[in-house]
């Protein structure tokens, strides 16, 4: 499939710069774009765009003239997301339920789903309309799978666990699980039942080999538009507040509630039983040791506030030229104390 550059402008509702008019074949990044690609390109990179072998640039709408064709548009990435769309049509998987597949007494299949070799749906399991379950996946006994979702290959949903409308999980994800708890008696674990579920609401994505622990009771919940990347733990009756980002190897320890719009970088992560405002930030390696005020900015381990920690970070890369002064401060004084006997 090839486009003009002038109807891919249409699409992004953009406007193109220069007077030529390239067919696009294809879509890359910057280093890889080849002659009939379109790319994009925002500051700092507008340059090294310029330069590459791309076809033509999606641009800021700030920028007048360029070296190349170009689409001039309000947000770069947003129109790069259509024109990536554009051009990698999704899979086309065939409907219905394969002859490997096993379904379970009383499920409810929606229209238009499919239930691909080998996959399980346990008994009164409900599969909501354009859902697609890919190969191995599973899912227990009444649980819920919203519309128009996704469970790509090794998919696990325990029993009694529910998934939204527009949910992607991808493999490995682990949905339901047991949480973590246990009394010791005279040295001894004693289990106990986790007799809770998982919510997880509208629009969520969740990264490969996520897992995500039933609660103990009630539920342990993601909010809807969350977007959960690789690697990722939430432990019983956390819950996770609508949009926020969970980057890889986070880790949230049982019934913390984390508001709306939190961002945790790679690594981070909170201890349990802790309340997160809105629009927190986590930097990388962070790790949530208390209540947290919405609008804030922590980084650092126990985290605290960002400039804080900046500050403290600042000042132990001055403790060796400290140390040494003091040493050198110590010597003189011995010095002049000899001097003075």
């Amino acid at each position: 499939m090839a486009k003009r550059l002038s109807e891919i402008a249409a699409l992004v509702e953009g406007m193109v710069l220069g007077g030529y008019d390239p067919e696009i074949a294809g879509v890359s990044n910057i280093e890889d774009a080849g002659p009939r690609d379109i790319t994009f390109a925002v500051p700092p990179h507008l340059d090294k765009a310029a330069a590459s072998k791309a076809a033509a640039v999606i641009v800021p709408g700030d920028i007048a003239a360029y070296p190349k064709p170009a689409i001039r548009v309000a947000n770069p990435r947003v129109a790069f997301t259509k024109v990536l769309e554009l051009f990698t049509p999704p899979t086309v998987v065939s409907r219905g339920v394969h002859p490997t597949a096993v379904v379970g007494r009383g499920v409810r299949l929606g229209s238009n789903v499919a239930v691909m070799a080998h996959a399980v749906v346990a008994d009164d399991a409900a599969i909501g309309d354009n859902t697609v379950l890919y190969p191995h996946t599973y899912v227990g006994e009444a649980a819920t799978i919203g519309g128009d979702s996704i469970l790509y290959p090794g998919v696990t949903v325990y029993a009694g666990c529910r998934l939204g409308e527009r949910t992607i999980v991808h493999s490995g994800a682990v949905i339901g699980s047991d949480g973590f708890g246990f009394v010791t008696i005279e040295g001894r674990h004693h289990k106990v039942p986790q007799v809770g579920n998982v919510i997880i609401e509208d629009d969520v994505e969740i990264g490969a080999n996520v897992t995500v622990d039933r609660a103990t009771t009630g539920s342990t919940v993601v909010r809807r538009g969350t977007k959960i990347d690789n690697l990722v733990h939430l432990a019983h009756n956390v819950v996770i507040g609508e949009n926020c980002f969970l980057v890889a190897f986070t880790g949230i320890a049982g019934s913390t509630k984390v508001g709306n719009n939190v961002i945790f970088a790679g690594q981070s992560g909170a201890v349990g039983h802790i309340t997160i405002g809105d629009n927190c930030i986590f930097a990388g390696k962070s790790g949530a040791a208390g209540d947290v005020p919405p609008n804030s900015f922590y980084a650092g381990f126990p985290a605290r506030p960002h400039k804080e920690w900046l500050r403290a970070e600042a000042a132990a890369r001055r403790l060796p030229d400290l140390m040494k002064q003091v040493q050198a401060l110590e010597k003189r004084l011995a010095a002049l104390e000899k001097q003075g006997k």
